[in-house]
């Protein structure tokens, strides 16, 4: 393989892909993150509206995952078959519809079953995209796009949170409806409208692409192949969903994302919860703009802590330091004595997150090509994801049993810590694998 610093035609053939696909592509995440996450604003008025307990609300919130997890891997070999930019579409037009569909529940039973349906259509969204991505990344570069693609989590809660609590406070009444559901509507529709763009804008292979000179066209198709072509690394969709590895992939993923939904799906709950406990009352509005801040300083590191990983070629620890310190921060939160403190530690537990979710996704493409990899990656993503439904609902769930959220974030560090540890064991052995600074990245055993 060519290394891209010393390739002219490299070089300009990543910094066109870069340009062209993962502003686009996080830009849909961004909008496909908020949609799945906004009914943690919502809750802040919602609950009172339809009468849902912490208990109902968590399990509002992780029925989105039961639908995810059932067409996953469905979905992505679907994508793989009939290429992504016809499925994007198609998903992203059925998601948007069903997430403003959620602006006319009228019980906790239509609120269940849309969330529901909401899963279904967002299923194989996220691994098509990071299968999307292996099509034109090389390995060497790959952390730092990918973690260029995922800073739209953050983003989407940073941006996201000041703008649904704004929607929520000044929309109420709009159209009239209650500003949690003028918010549901407003937030949906982005996604049909994204969902008609990728039909025009996205190209499925690299040897598709018009936007690219024939010689570019013809550097990263022979690259990615090359990368492809490790002896046993094919294999079809039973036997990558039955290879031990991709189990132990999917355990590793589930502590990272249970911290990530408890933080996302909690957090507005935690700082309203902020009039009570010292006496500081916000606006919903004011309380978008605080839960705000944790995100945007996780998309800050995220960036740099996924450079310093391609530029050093290292991963394990990339991914198990930044697990443990979400894992060691988030139970201790809600001990401390002032609003600033406080956030200031979730602000390190939502670094913690988002600094390991790239590196994470390095992973996957060392072990799974072709077929293999369509429905490895969304197994993946499938296991990891019952944190989403496992996350709201024991958080919710213990809170009512207990009237604290704190042993619910107990459980939350535990399990971010135990992601941490089978980190450190995905890799007893290092192999020679060239990255553009002549590190070695890690090879599953």
């Amino acid at each position: 393989m060519v290394h891209t610093e010393t390739d002219p035609v490299g070089r300009s053939a990543l910094r066109k892909v870069a340009w062209r696909l993962v502003p686009f592509l996080g830009l849909l995440y961004f909008v496909n993150y908020l949609d799945r996450t906004n009914i943690g604003f919502a809750k802040l008025t919602m609950s009172e509206d339809l009468g849902l307990t912490e208990t109902m609300f968590g399990l509002a919130s992780g029925l989105f995952f039961i639908g995810y997890l059932f067409f996953e891997v469905p979905s992505n070999l679907a994508l793989h078959r009939f290429g992504a930019r016809r499925w994007i579409a198609r998903i992203m037009v059925s998601w948007g519809v069903a997430a403003s569909a959620m602006a006319f529940v009228d019980s906790a039973g239509w609120l269940y079953a849309l969330r529901v349906l909401l899963g279904i259509a967002e299923a194989g969204f996220f691994p098509g995209v990071l299968l999307y991505l292996t099509w034109w990344l090389p390995r060497a570069r790959r952390v730092q796009l990918i973690g260029a693609f995922l800073v739209a989590v953050p983003l989407s809660s940073a941006l996201g949170a000041p703008l649904s609590g704004a929607v929520i406070q000044y929309g109420d009444g709009l159209f009239g409806l209650e500003g949690w559901r003028v918010m549901f509507l407003v937030e949906g529709l982005p996604a049909v409208l994204l969902g008609v763009v990728c039909w025009f804008y996205l190209t499925d292979r690299p040897e598709h692409a018009r936007w690219l000179t024939p010689e570019e066209r013809g550097w990263l198709t022979r690259t990615i192949t090359a990368e492809g072509e490790t002896p046993g690394r094919e294999a079809s969709p039973w036997r990558a969903m039955a290879d031990p590895r991709v189990v132990g992939l999917g355990f590793v993923y589930f502590g990272v994302v249970y911290g990530l939904y408890a933080v996302s799906f909690f957090l507005p709950t935690v700082v309203a919860g902020f009039a009570e406990r010292f006496d500081a009352d916000y606006s919903i509005f004011e309380t978008g703009a605080i839960v705000a801040v944790p995100f945007l300083a996780g998309a800050v590191t995220m960036v740099l802590w996924s450079r310093h990983s391609d530029r050093t070629g290292e991963r394990r620890w990339h991914l198990a330091v930044p697990a443990a310190l979400g894992g060691v921060t988030i139970p201790v939160a809600l001990y401390l004595d002032s609003p600033f403190t406080v956030m200031a530690v979730i602000t390190l537990t939502a670094i913690g997150i988002c600094c390991a979710l790239p590196v994470f996704w390095h992973f996957p493409p060392l072990i799974l090509t072709g077929a293999g990899a369509a429905a490895g990656i969304a197994l993946i993503n499938s296991l990891g994801n019952t944190a989403g439904f496992a996350a709201p609902y024991l958080t919710g769930w213990i809170s009512d049993a207990t009237g604290s959220i704190r042993p619910a974030l107990w459980l939350v560090g535990i399990a971010m810590l135990l992601s941490a540890g089978g980190a450190l064991l995905l890799s007893r052995r290092r192999a020679p694998v060239p990255t553009t600074t002549g590190g070695r990245d890690a090879v599953l055993d």
